[in-house]
């Protein structure tokens, strides 16, 4: 009998590191949220806030043109357009965006989002347009995809640190590889 108990304090002391390893259940607590698309296909909240900081710039950008759209630049930002040379430092970036909204119409449509694992850096992808009128009030559009990379700043703010951005494909130009 001795040997038995001996044998089942043995046991139970061998076991014991486990058991308190073992985190308890709380019927209360939310299950952690899934980043399985299939199981989860709304956005991650990162990606959620990614995609609100897009609308925002775009809805100043409609209202103000090119003036609001600088404002969203980092004073260190990027700015990268298709077949033109960078566009370095937020000063500059306003400069070249000198468009009114009713001269030019920037809207765009993020198609996609990732945020860095620290939370303090992420990038937006999707489509552009672009319309504007020539000198003979001929509507031209121009459309393509974008990518812009948001950086939280000391601040708290967050800024666009670059921006690029291409021409999408002529239409007889789309599938062809080069």
């Amino acid at each position: 009998m001795r040997f038995m108990l001996s044998l089942a304090a043995a046991c139970l002391l061998a076991c014991c590191p486990f058991a308190s390893a073992q985190l308890p259940l709380d019927p209360l607590s939310k299950p952690a949220p899934s980043t399985n698309p299939f199981t989860s296909p709304g956005p991650t909240p990162e990606v959620a806030f990614l995609y609100s900081l897009e609308a925002k710039f775009e809805r100043d950008t409609t209202a103000g043109g090119g003036a609001a759209f600088a404002k969203w630049f980092a004073p260190d930002a990027v700015m990268l357009s298709n077949g033109k040379a960078p566009v370095v430092g937020q000063a500059a970036i306003a400069a070249a965006a000198d468009w009114s909204p009713t001269q030019y119409h920037l809207t765009w449509t993020p198609e996609g989002a990732r945020m860095s694992a620290s939370g303090d850096m992420g990038f937006t992808w999707g489509s552009y347009e672009g319309r504007s009128k020539d000198r003979d009030g001929t509507p031209i559009v121009t459309a393509g995809r974008y990518m812009t990379v948001w950086k939280k700043q000391p601040d708290g703010s967050w800024k666009v640190e670059l921006d690029a951005s291409n021409d999408a494909p002529k239409a007889d130009d789309c599938c062809r590889i080069q």
